[in-house]
């Protein structure tokens, strides 16, 4: 059952096709449902909320028939109860047949992990064809939850993301235009996570593999760069709040990039669950 809430966004109930080890650290889940035709995306860094059952629970409970009164319905529900919501970004869009993936980066899941794994990542770590999820994502391709927006006299693009924001990283470069200059950091736990991403622009990917203690290298690895001489620079960061924050300083600050041409989004913050940053957002 679909509901349509506030346009451009609507709730496609959807299952798993299939799943996909990228690394140690970056698991897709490829999903399809009756309803993808109406998925419309530019893709690059599309956010999406996804709602993830309860242990037990063979979907999740989300009230989509209550429409625009579906948030509270949902805040309403017994904690045991409420789907898990959380926020990805769109990996890629398929049709024929309707297909979306989303890469889930697996905290914790490994053996001897320092932290322990959190709902999303377990439950993307067993997940198997015919599983059901909930998914509030866009029905017009030009959305608010896209935060990749260049200016049109964009002549360098500067890209930083952690783990977590690989997959928007990747997304995005994918999509930039033929001899675009490009320079991107990309953070990630092992260097078996790293992964190919093509691109027609002219871009320099940089692949930062972190030390043992889990410690960001952005902040370091950007303040060393040499950047190619540009009129209009932009840049997008994205991942744990706190060098999110750093880089965005540095960029404005000591680079003297136009704050409002760098576009910068705290995916996480560290030692906070997404439950509460939410509630600390309200």
């Amino acid at each position: 059952m679909t509901t349509a809430v506030a346009a451009p966004f609507r709730f496609f109930s959807l299952q798993v096709a299939r799943t996909r080890r990228l690394g140690p650290s970056l698991l897709r889940v490829t999903f399809t449902g009756p309803d993808l035709h109406a998925f419309h995306s530019h893709g690059r860094d599309q956010s999406l909320s996804l709602f993830l059952p309860q242990p037990g629970q063979s979907e999740p409970a989300v009230p989509i028939e209550l429409g625009d009164g579906w948030w509270q319905g949902w805040r309403e529900l017994p904690d045991d109860v409420r789907a898990v919501m959380r926020s990805y970004t769109l990996r890629a869009l398929r049709r024929n047949p309707d297909e979306i993936d989303i890469d889930f980066v697996l905290h914790g899941v490994r053996p001897g992990a320092a932290t322990p794994a959190g709902p999303a990542s377990l439950w993307a770590s067993r997940a198997t064809a015919g599983d059901r999820v909930v998914l509030l994502g866009p029905a017009v391709e030009d959305n608010r939850a896209i935060r990749f927006r260049p200016p049109e006299d964009t002549d360098l693009v500067l890209i930083w993301g952690d783990g977590t924001a690989v997959p928007a990283a990747s997304a995005i470069l994918e999509s930039l235009p033929a001899g675009l200059r490009v320079r991107a950091w990309l953070e990630v736990p092992h260097a078996s996570d790293i992964q190919d991403v093509v691109t027609e622009a002219d871009a320099e990917i940089t692949w930062l593999v972190q030390g043992d203690d889990g410690s960001p290298m952005a902040v370091d690895a950007v303040r060393a760069a040499r950047l190619p001489s540009a009129e209009a620079p932009y840049a997008w960061i994205a991942g744990e709040s706190g060098p999110v924050k750093e880089l965005r300083r540095h960029l404005v600050r000591e680079r003297g990039i136009d704050r409002r041409r760098v576009t910068f989004v705290g995916y996480w913050r560290r030692g906070l669950s997404e439950e509460q940053l939410r509630e600390q957002g309200e």
